[in-house]
């Protein structure tokens, strides 16, 4: 029997999408109202729960991201789930058009800070790795995955992965913070000092650490299956808690050997974040499609159903906002009220969130999904 045909054959095995999954879009709401709120501080300082970890270690901010590629992974499944993972023209070029889009966003976006920069010309020294870079190549790369492979094979492409890139960090000095980590000399050499992260020594989404990123969309992924073939919501719920409280068991097991650490997504991070994101998913699961709790929520599913447009829009608003001093402005009247610059910059930030969410409310209520 050929790939294709079994691939066809455990998609119709499994139940139809009747509708939206809500504890979905509230976790992937919750996640991208979290990046938003975490690049975005009115001033120089802020709670350390809202910043990335210096290197080892894991804070509240090192969790938005790996959330959202777990979530991707997940919807990944459910939208080729509709093709029923059938190679067709049409499925090849959705792919391959939403990857070349959001690669383009996101240098568009790096290009437009130099512009308001006044540099018009900075292509000697555009960052070209990034976080929709790496966004684009994992969703490539789980979806033609997907089509292309068996899907009972995922879990074991995930687990070499895993073991390839463990095996890099330790031969490669992977876990030192300079120029002499493997991750470094290759990102150097492939892309050029010029066009990477230029406040640190190792990129955070460098070409090799994304082998690790991609095993963490697999996973997700992994998870989608789950959720669709499973008929039972309770069964659903269990099986998120117990797989995700096991991940994050091995990932802190390991982690004296391997330490979690975002910049190079190493082994233990995937673990951990993948553990948790499960988790999260399964108590939201319980409280939203269960209990029948939804109206919490709704807020969190105005960025969970239009997350890449909120995102994007973030991202610009922030760097006219931080060209043209109305940044410097609102947080200054902010700070006039609030003394304490690590409460001001906070509330900076979360009137930033809200202000995105309110954009994004007429299309949540109209169901306007805005989609690459």
């Amino acid at each position: 029997m050929k790939k294709e045909e079994l691939n066809t054959e455990t998609a119709q095995q499994a139940p139809p999408i009747k509708k939206r999954l809500l504890s979905l879009d509230a976790l992937r709401g919750i996640t991208v109202a979290g990046m938003i709120l975490v690049n975005n501080a009115g001033g120089k300082v802020s709670y350390a729960p809202l910043q990335h970890s210096v290197w080892n270690g894991l804070t509240p901010c090192d969790l938005v991201f790996p959330f959202f590629l777990f979530i991707m992974g997940i919807s990944t499944y459910i939208s080729l789930n509709k093709f029923n993972f059938n190679v067709s023209l049409q499925v090849v070029t959705k792919i391959l058009k939403r990857t070349f889009l959001i690669l383009c966003i996101g240098w568009a976006i790096g290009w437009f800070d130099h512009v308001c920069e006044g540099d018009f010309l900075p292509f000697v020294h555009l960052r070209i790795p990034g976080v929709l870079q790496r966004i684009a190549l994992c969703y490539c790369v789980i979806s033609f995955t997907a089509l292309f492979m068996n899907h009972k094979f995922i879990p074991a492409l995930t687990f070499i992965l895993l073991v390839s890139y463990t095996v890099i960090l330790c031969m490669g000095n992977g876990y030192a913070c300079d120029e002499s980590n493997i991750l470094s000399i290759i990102d150097r050499q492939l892309f050029g000092e010029a066009h990477l992260y230029q406040k640190s020594p190792i990129d955070p989404e460098g070409f090799v650490s994304t082998l690790s990123a991609i095993a963490h969309t697999c996973i997700g992924f992994s998870y989608g299956k789950w959720i669709i073939q499973s008929h039972q919501t309770e069964n659903k719920v269990l099986r998120l808690f117990l797989t995700g409280f096991i991940l994050i068991s091995i990932g802190y097991l390991l982690a004296d050997a391997l330490p979690l650490n975002k910049r190079i997504w190493s082994p233990t991070f995937v673990l951990v974040t993948c553990g948790a994101a499960s988790m999260s998913l399964a108590t939201l699961m319980y409280y939203i499609d269960i209990r029948n709790k939804q109206k919490w929520c709704r807020f969190f599913i105005i960025f969970g159903v239009n997350p890449l447009f909120l995102y994007v829009l973030s991202e610009v608003l922030a760097i006219m906002m931080g060209s043209t001093g109305w940044k410097a402005a609102a947080y200054a009247a902010i700070h006039s009220g609030i003394t304490d610059a690590y409460l001001a910059s906070a509330v900076y930030a979360l009137v930033f969130t809200l202000f995105l969410g309110g954009i994004g409310y007429p299309l949540y209520l109209k169901k306007i999904y805005i989609k690459l």
